[in-house]
């Protein structure tokens, strides 16, 4: 449950601290004291989207956090997955909020995204505002109301896995259906691409080898020259001795007085070395020179085979890898389209199979749901006697039809206010008071169905007065015997169900306004409900009957 909420700058609160009970939590005050602001400042932990106009004017930032204890296993479970620790068995949310529209939120001061405030908010909280009764005047929505009484889950979450296969394979058989006019065109187009690709019986790295060897063809004449050169000044002729010949005669000079100086020995081998390797490069050179010969044939085929990979590149490039990609890129994809029309054939079969699996399944949800929808009318028409709507009569509009991602079934709720009349859509008939009703009805029945420890109630008296009102106190103050309950009111007959009484005033300061939130003894809530009963003119009668109120629900 909600222990405490701390709120700082936050619209016109500057300060609050305040604690609640773990049962009937009530705030009242005049129109425009500031309850909504509570709302927005728990809905703000809650992880719930907030702007930075909501940031008190003048202030850096807002600040709002609250203190959960006696948390249920599933917000424990959560916890425990998201690898958050209690703080001695209490629970900490908070967010700030900047002026500039930054926003920070924490769980036991560790940072978290505000989408994990919002996962385990849905845990803690659940609110009940006006806009909730719009719930009601949308039919497309009670599907959901009532599945969430009917606690279909798995049931549903099987279906919709079915359902989406089916979604998912359609889309498929759409694709090669809508491709099929083209496809012949684009067949062709592939084997075009193919056969130019495969006459040219490519090798990767084959551009760069022909590049070189063109380059080498280009300057055989200056090359050859070159090497011939380099050969005659190593290996010499019949007029000049080369370089070989040189060392060799200077080795031999020098290794005839080895055994007088010892230190020739090294240098004599070191001239024989060189030699030999000069001998060595020579003849490479000579073998060399030998293939710098041009075969004018192998020239022009150089030259052309170069063009050829020159434009395949320009065309399917830019390196000869890509066009190589190409080429198995297209074989795949002909495969693919040449595969098509027996692949349609196995996917129509498998979407009719899968059909009939996802009808299996949204027939068994229905006839779930059929069988709930009776429990549900049961259970909420008590409800709605019990809140002063007697007559009322509630009928599940459950209707088949094709088949969508909540079912086969259209739902909508319809009731008959006065006796004798048919029943209507809720839209057309339900006043203001009534819908606020029927909803505290649903929430009642679905209440027990959930984990959910806080129920937030934000004027949930709308439209409502006199027994009505004191009815739907009662059915509040009986549901925080089992769920901690936060109300918004401005009726006494609500206010006055309360343990825990929680007064919002506003007032001004200096030139700023400020809203203060004061829990409220038996003297002050007799004070505040006189009000509530008569307006600002409290007169002794007005006294005496809210007295009479708070110690008559005190004796039940």
């Amino acid at each position: 449950m909600l222990k405490e909420l701390y709120i700082e700058n936050l619209a016109v609160i500057e300060k609050a601290a305040i604690e609640f009970n773990g049962s009937f939590n009530v705030f009242t005050g005049e129109t425009g004291a500031g309850k909504s602001i509570l709302i927005n400042g728990i809905n703000a932990i809650l992880g719930q989207r907030v702007t930075k106009d909501i940031v008190r004017t003048g202030a850096d930032k807002a600040v709002v956090s609250g203190m959960f204890t006696d948390m249920d296993i599933s917000v424990l479970a959560k916890l425990n997955d998201l690898g958050i620790q209690l703080d001695d068995g209490q629970l900490f949310l908070s967010r700030e909020i900047s002026s500039d529209g930054g926003s920070v939120a924490r769980i036991n001061s560790r940072s978290v995204n505000v989408s994990v405030l919002r996962e385990i908010g849905a845990l803690l909280v659940n609110i009940h505002g006006q806009h909730d009764n719009q719930v009601l005047m949308a039919p497309e929505e009670h599907i959901h109301i009532l599945d969430s009484y009917a606690d279909d889950g798995q049931l549903l979450s099987d279906y919709k896995k079915s359902f989406k296969e089916l979604q998912e394979l359609a889309r498929r058989i759409n694709r090669i259906k809508i491709s099929a006019g083209k496809k012949t065109e684009r067949i062709e187009e592939l084997k075009a691409i193919i056969g130019e690709i495969e006459s040219l019986n490519l090798d990767p790295e084959e551009d760069e080898r022909i590049e070189d060897e063109l380059e080498i063809a280009k300057n055989a004449v200056v090359l050859s020259e070159a090497v011939y050169s380099a050969g005659l000044l190593l290996s010499g002729s019949d007029e000049v001795s080369g370089a070989a010949e040189i060392i060799a005669e200077a080795a031999g000079n020098i290794a005839a007085y080895t055994d007088i100086l010892a230190d020739l020995e090294p240098l004599a081998s070191r001239l024989s070395s060189a030699r030999i390797e000069i001998s060595d490069v020579a003849g490479e050179l000579s073998s060399l020179l030998g293939s710098l010969d041009v075969d004018p044939k192998r020239y022009d085929f150089l030259n052309q085979r170069n063009d050829e990979l020159r434009k395949v590149k320009k065309k399917y490039g830019p390196e000869l890898d890509d066009v190589v990609n190409t080429l198995e890129n297209s074989r795949n994809e002909l495969d693919l389209l040449l595969g098509e029309e027996q692949d349609l054939s196995q996917l129509m079969s498998q979407q009719k199979e899968l059909l009939a699996c996802a009808t299996k399944k949204a027939k068994a949800l229905s006839d779930f749901r059929k069988s709930a929808a009776e429990r549900f009318v049961r259970e909420v028409t008590g409800e709605l006697e019990f809140l002063n709507m007697p007559k009322v009569k509630l009928v599940v509009d459950q209707k088949p039809g094709k088949l969508t991602v909540n079912g086969m079934d259209t739902i909508e709720f319809l009731i008959s206010a006065n006796v004798g009349e048919e029943p209507k859509p809720i839209a057309k008939i339900a006043s203001g008071g009534e819908l606020s009703r029927i909803m505290l009805a649903l929430k009642n029945v679905i209440a027990d169905r959930d984990s959910i420890e806080t129920l937030i109630f934000d004027e949930i008296d709308t439209g409502v007065s006199g027994r009505a009102a004191q009815k739907i106190g009662l059915k509040l103050r009986q549901i925080s015997k089992i769920r901690q309950v936060l109300c918004v009111t401005h009726l006494s007959q609500i206010a006055v169900m309360a343990d825990n009484h929680l007064l919002i005033e506003k007032e001004v300061r200096g030139e700023r306004t400020v809203t203060t939130v004061k829990r409220l003894d038996f003297e002050q809530r007799k004070h505040e409900i006189a009000r509530i009963l008569g307006g600002d003119n409290i007169t002794r009668l007005t006294l005496e009957n809210a007295e009479e109120l708070l110690r008559s629900v005190n004796r039940t």
